[in-house]
């Protein structure tokens, strides 16, 4: 009997999501670990003036929008989430970039919404000073790749 591989559909999906989501939690539990949350918060400059590890917790969307929405925003990210799960799922075979884009959204989606879930509020530590960007988190980073992503699948649809 000859094995066979498993050929799971939109494989690269879950992988990415998997991928997102792993490093979105284990960078946070490191960051909890290593860190305390103070006021101000506690930052370790990596290249000083320019990039810093900066402890801090976002009760809102990303730059902080809808501060104190945790509630309505711990819905809006099982929603995506869950929608996210059913197209892959259910939906049609999906191009290499719109599976890596929907797999980093799911990942940056699940890893915030976690948070939300777990504490109302979610870690953020990336803090680019020489730009003045408000601290964010691999959630963000995924879900902004994400988007890049669909961007670039739907700009190159035949």
């Amino acid at each position: 009997m000859s094995s066979q591989r498993l050929k799971i559909k939109n494989f690269l999906f879950w992988w990415v999501a998997g991928l997102a989501l792993a490093s979105d939690r284990l960078t946070k539990a490191w960051i909890v670990a290593t860190y305390a949350l103070t006021v101000p918060p506690q930052t370790t400059p990596i290249i000083p003036g320019v990039f810093h590890i900066t402890y801090v917790t976002n009760t809102g969307a990303a730059f902080s929008l809808f501060a104190n929405g945790s509630l309505w925003l711990r819905w809006l990210s099982l929603i995506v989430s869950l929608g996210l799960i059913t197209w892959a799922i259910l939906g049609p075979r999906l191009d290499r970039w719109q599976q890596v884009g929907y797999g980093c959204l799911l990942g940056g989606a699940l890893g915030n919404g976690i948070d939300r879930l777990l504490t109302g509020e979610v870690v953020d530590f990336l803090d680019f000073r020489w730009i003045q960007f408000p601290v964010f988190n691999v959630a963000d980073i995924a879900i902004n790749i994400g988007i890049v992503c669909l961007l670039w699948s739907a700009s190159h649809q035949r």
